[in-house]
C-alpha cells in the first residue's frame, strides 16, 4: 500500500536526518588510496568510511522503522513486501578516496507504488538535495527545479562511465553534444549527475550504462520532482528503468533522447 502523503513527509524528513549524518561521517574522514581496498577489480574502490557511513544508516533505520527492509552496495539485501530503503554510502568512491569533490550519499526510499523519497548529499559542498513523490525537489530544504531551456547549445549534459568503461555509441554522443556548442561533464557520481538536473545546474544527463537502484533511484526523483522528464531508452517514464536512465529538462529532453537513440 503506498504511503500517505504526511507519511511520506516524515519519511523525507528521516530521510534528510540520515543524510546529514552521513555527510558528518564522510566530511570527517581521512581517505587514500594506500588505506582503501578493491572489490571486483582494481577500479572498483572501498573504504572503511563506505562500510561505516552503510552500518550507521542501517542501524538508524532499523531504531525508528524496524519493520523497513535495507538493500546496500557493501552489505547487500533482499527484496520483499513492505517498505524497502536502497543506499549507496559513498556514490563516487573512487573519487572520494583520491580526493576529488565529486561524490555522494545516496538514499532512496520505495513503497509499492515506486520511489517515494530520495535524499542525495555533497559533503564536499555541504549540501542536501532531496525530494518527496508529489511534494517537489529540495536543496537543504528551499524549493529547486530544472533549468527553463529549450536547446543545448550553451548548455551541460552530464553523463558517467559504465562501471570504469564507455557505454555503446558514447562517444558519438559527445561528439554530437560538442558539435551542437554544449559541454558533457563526466564526474564520478551517478546520484550527484541526476539530482544535479532536478536542481537546476545541468540540461540533462545520461546514465545509460551498468547501475544499481542505490545508484540511481534518488537522484531520479529529485530530477522528476525538479521538473524533468526522466525515462529509459524506450521513451516510457515510469519507475526507475533498466535500460539507461535520460533525465533532462523538457525543453531538450527528445534531443538528448534523439542523440541516444542515433549513437547506440
Amino acid at each position: 500500500m503506498a504511503a500517505p502523503d504526511s507519511e511520506l513527509k516524515t519519511l523525507h524528513e528521516f530521510a534528510v536526518e540520515l543524510a546529514r549524518a552521513a555527510m558528518r561521517t564522510i566530511a570527517g574522514s581521512s581517505p587514500q588510496p594506500a588505506t582503501a581496498g578493491t572489490k571486483a577489480d582494481a577500479a572498483d574502490w572501498v573504504t572503511p568510511y563506505d562500510r561505516e557511513v552503510e552500518r550507521l544508516t542501517r542501524d538508524e533505520i532499523a531504531r525508528r522503522f524496524p519493520d523497513h527492509r535495507v538493500v546496500g552496495e557493501e552489505y547487500g539485501g533482499g527484496a520483499g513486501d513492505g517498505f524497502m530503503w536502497y543506499v549507496d554510502p559513498i556514490d563516487g568512491t573512487t573519487n572520494f578516496v583520491h580526493g576529488l569533490p565529486w561524490s555522494s550519499f545516496s538514499l532512496a526510499g520505495f513503497d509499492e507504488t515506486g520511489v517515494a523519497v530520495g535524499v542525495v548529499a555533497d559533503p564536499a559542498r555541504g549540501e542536501i538535495l532531496s525530494a518527496v513523490r508529489g511534494g517537489g525537489a529540495f536543496a537543504d530544504g528551499l524549493p529547486v527545479s530544472c533549468r527553463p531551456v529549450s536547446s543545448l547549445a550553451g548548455e551541460v549534459l552530464l553523463t558517467e562511465w559504465s562501471k570504469n568503461r564507455p557505454w555503446p555509441g558514447m562517444f558519438a554522443v559527445l561528439t554530437e553534444v560538442s558539435d551542437r556548442f554544449a559541454a558533457t561533464r563526466i564526474m564520478g557520481s551517478c546520484a550527484l549527475a541526476l539530482a544535479s538536473v532536478g536542481a537546476g545546474r545541468a540540461a540533462g544527463a545520461l546514465i545509460p550504462g551498468r547501475y544499481d537502484l542505490w545508484d540511481v533511484a534518488a537522484g531520479a526523483l529529485i530530477a522528476k520532482e525538479g521538473g524533468a522528464l526522466v525515462h529509459g531508452r524506450d521513451g516510457v517514464s515510469g519507475g526507475v528503468p533498466e535500460d539507461g536512465i535520460l533525465a533532462a529538462a523538457p525543453g531538450v529532453a527528445d534531443e538528448v533522447w534523439q542523440l541516444w537513440r542515433a549513437a547506440a
